[in-house]
């Protein structure tokens, strides 16, 4: 049985990967795999030899294997940065005017979150002292699961927080409520110039996997490939896999949502995704030095991106 591990499991970010799992995609390809879930532990999971791939941001892996040295990027999930903020729904800001989260409370999970959001912030020239920004935590997670999604309108409600920073099923459940409203959608171009190429949803392999399990390796891309053609074809197919993860709330907006992404869903990781990716990785201190491509990503694979 081969272990993935999801971040955070109601996250539309990632759900390629969730779906190629549970619409047996895996299985076709020969792979019994199951989740591991509600830990961030995921890395260090991997180091210790429990853990198989990774689907999540493409940097994760950094945090127990040094410069991605043992690690390698078998396909992209989805293309570019795929970080929002939404702001407490009364605010007159214009969506994407960067100024305009001066002043106001944000909530954001740590660490990667976190990270993202205060290097997006010094990227636009935000200083959280000077300009009075605080990033505050969201409340814990919920359910036997580890639901993160309602994090965000809870900050809202509770009155610790005007805006949070994470996923996009967390702003579509603060529009649905009347709670919030979206204000950056790094992918779609807002926020600092070159946002979009911070980061990307990623499947993350041991190279043990891609040294002695070749066809796992190869097979792990066809699912996903699989997956991306479903979801873009039928995005109400999306459903079905929520209502079997997912809270009532979180399954009846998960199709919407892959139907908005679907666009996005290709698993070719280009040269500028990585470009990008280092310039983030070098910038907040998760590397010294930029990562040949080569060194990154399981090139030998790359065919399979576009079968």
């Amino acid at each position: 049985m081969y272990r993935i591990w999801v971040p955070d499991l109601d996250s539309p970010s990632y759900f390629v990967a969730i779906a190629a799992v549970e619409l047996g995609f895996f299985k076709q390809e020969g792979i019994d795999i199951e989740f591991i879930h509600n830990t961030n532990k995921g890395p260090e999971l991997m180091r210790e030899g429990k853990l198989d791939f990774i689907a999540g941001p493409a940097f994760a892996g950094t945090r127990a294997f040094p410069a991605w040295k043992g690690i390698k990027l078998l396909c992209a999930l989805s293309q570019y940065s795929y970080w929002f903020m939404a702001v407490r729904s009364t605010l007159d800001v214009k969506r994407g005017d960067l100024q305009a989260v001066k002043g106001l409370r944000i909530s954001a999970a740590p660490a990667w979150p976190e990270m993202s959001l205060r290097y997006m912030l010094a990227d636009a020239g935000i200083d959280l002292e000077r300009d009075n920004v605080r990033i505050v935590p969201p409340p814990p997670p919920y359910g036997d699961k580890g639901f993160m999604a309602r994090n965000g309108v809870d900050s809202i409600i509770q009155n610790t927080a005007d805006a949070y920073w994470g996923n996009g099923m967390r702003v579509a459940i603060g529009e649905r409520l009347g709670i919030a409203k979206l204000h950056l959608d790094l992918r779609r171009g807002d926020g600092p110039p070159g946002a979009r190429h911070y980061n990307f949803a990623a499947l993350t392999a041991h190279e043990r996997i891609i040294s002695e399990h070749r066809e796992v390796a190869a097979g792990a891309i066809r699912a996903i490939v699989k997956a991306q053609k479903t979801l873009k074809a039928d995005p109400s197919i999306s459903t079905e896999v929520g209502q079997r993860l997912f809270p009532a709330d979180e399954a009846e907006l998960i199709a919407g949502l892959i139907e908005r992404d679907a666009p996005f869903y290709d698993a070719e990781i280009t040269h500028d995704a990585v470009n990008g990716l280092m310039n983030f990785a070098r910038a907040y201190g998760l590397i010294k030095d930029a990562v040949p491509y080569e060194d990154l990503v399981a090139t030998p694979f790359s065919h399979l991106w576009k079968e």
